[in-house]
């Protein structure tokens, strides 16, 4: 029993990191460029069936210094065939390569990292890419919407018998962000991975608030 057991929860583990394709598995992941100051987000994430299935819930808290960008995140997901949810701890760097306060687009490198730990076992991924954002101010609210493509890279190590493995795959992101003049926002996103024999996608919702700090 305590073999199969190992093997069954072997086989579901590399079944999460063929599929952890985000950022945080389970949750989109977002590179919708920054602001300056800081912001606090809380996100929903509803992979499909063929990214794992389940809910995913995060936390991330976000500052922006000029054109630099840092971003912190711990999120929560319960994948389809696990008993317990599962922790991950991400991060990303971020670079404005084009853009300011009086231009209305702008384009940001992004390199972000998470690790999950399940048992023995680790899961780490790491998406590079780069987001093209547009911002289109209204009289009450601001409406950002962006796109990101993007080089995903997975690795999984410290299963039992089996040797570390890396993959990478295409992916991309999008969303819209809308903002209002109180610092409260709300933003969607929808993102896909390209896998050997099909596609992975989750949709994700959330909040966020961004607090202006002077010196920032």
């Amino acid at each position: 029993m305590k073999a199969k057991a190992i093997v069954t929860s072997a086989t579901l583990i590399l079944a999460l990191a063929a599929t952890a394709g985000a950022q945080n598995p389970g949750l989109p992941v977002y590179n919708s460029g920054f602001g300056t100051g800081i912001t606090l987000a809380g996100d929903v994430g509803f992979p499909s069936d063929d990214a794992g299935g389940g809910t995913a819930f995060g936390l991330t808290g976000k500052v922006g210094l000029g054109p630099l960008g840092v971003s912190a995140s711990v999120s929560r997901w319960k994948p389809d065939g696990f008993d317990e949810s599962n922790t991950s701890l991400g991060g990303t760097l971020n670079l404005k390569l084009f853009g300011g306060p009086l231009i209305p687009f702008a384009v940001t490198a992004q390199a972000g990292a998470s690790r999950t730990k399940i048992e023995d076992v680790s899961l780490y991924h790491f998406p590079v890419g780069v987001s093209f954002s547009a911002r289109i101010p209204t009289t009450v609210i601001g409406v950002k919407p962006w796109v990101a493509p993007r080089i995903d890279i997975a690795r999984v190590s410290g299963i039992p018998g089996v040797d570390a493995e890396t993959d990478s795959n295409f992916g991309f992101s999008a969303g819209v962000d809308l903002n209002l003049l109180s610092g409260l926002g709300f933003h969607v996103a929808y993102d896909y991975v390209k896998v050997e024999g099909g596609s992975e996608t989750i949709f994700g919702v959330g909040l966020h608030y961004g607090l202006n700090v002077p010196g920032l």
